[in-house]
């Protein structure tokens, strides 16, 4: 049970399910918003979470750059890629409610992120500094969203709407399969270095000995 639970926290952060529903958001933005801005705001900030976070891990994995101290091999991409995207998600399906209950959804969004990345932690996924630098990243990311759209007026979901809004997500949910990005990213790293093995935690952390 304990570690179901973990799982289940973990695939909040997995790409199968943020990638489509960050692509859903995109269009209920353009719906529901009245900025017309807000949605390339919003792929902006989601995409650039998951550059930084591929490229750190190229980084690593092709050339073996990373700090052995401080036990990082490049962001955690489930923390990084949640923090960036389940703040604005509680934020755009809330427009219905008093401005105290927005942020209360808000907070909501912010500590599902949170809890991303403890289970990252607990599932040995992650180091702190992967898990903390990925939490930054996508917070600083989904904070400047908010921000930026903090004169915007969000119309409210009906609850056909919001069923619809959800039905992917909650579908994706209810599958559990998982993304393969970190293999690709693997073959990828490889192939740009030019080398036969991607560099893992287990070498980096032999030149701290």
């Amino acid at each position: 049970m304990y570690w179901r639970t973990l799982h289940f926290l973990t695939y909040f952060g997995d790409s199968m399910l943020l990638i489509p529903t960050a692509i859903v958001m995109a269009g209920l933005i353009s719906w529901k918003n009245s900025d017309r801005r807000a949605a390339w705001y919003w792929a902006l900030a989601f995409c650039t979470a998951g550059a930084v976070v591929s490229l750190s891990k190229v980084a690593f994995m092709g050339f073996g750059l990373g700090s052995a101290h401080l036990n990082f091999t490049g962001f955690s991409g489930h923390t990084a890629m949640s923090a960036t995207l389940w703040p604005v998600m509680l934020w755009l399906l809330s427009g219905r409610l008093s401005d105290k209950g927005r942020l209360f959804a808000v907070g909501i969004g912010y500590l599902i992120p949170i809890l991303v990345g403890v289970s990252r932690l607990l599932l040995s996924y992650h180091s702190t500094s992967e898990v903390i630098t990925g939490l930054i990243l996508g917070f600083t990311l989904s904070t400047a969203f908010l921000v930026s759209q903090r004169r915007a007026r969000v119309q409210g979901f009906s609850t056909l709407q919001l069923c619809i809004a959800l039905l992917l997500p909650l579908l994706l949910l209810s599958h559990g399969r998982l993304a393969t990005t970190q293999q690709f990213l693997q073959r990828l790293s490889v192939q740009i270095a030019g080398i036969d093995h991607p560099w893992t935690r287990d070498d980096l952390l032999k030149l701290r000995q």
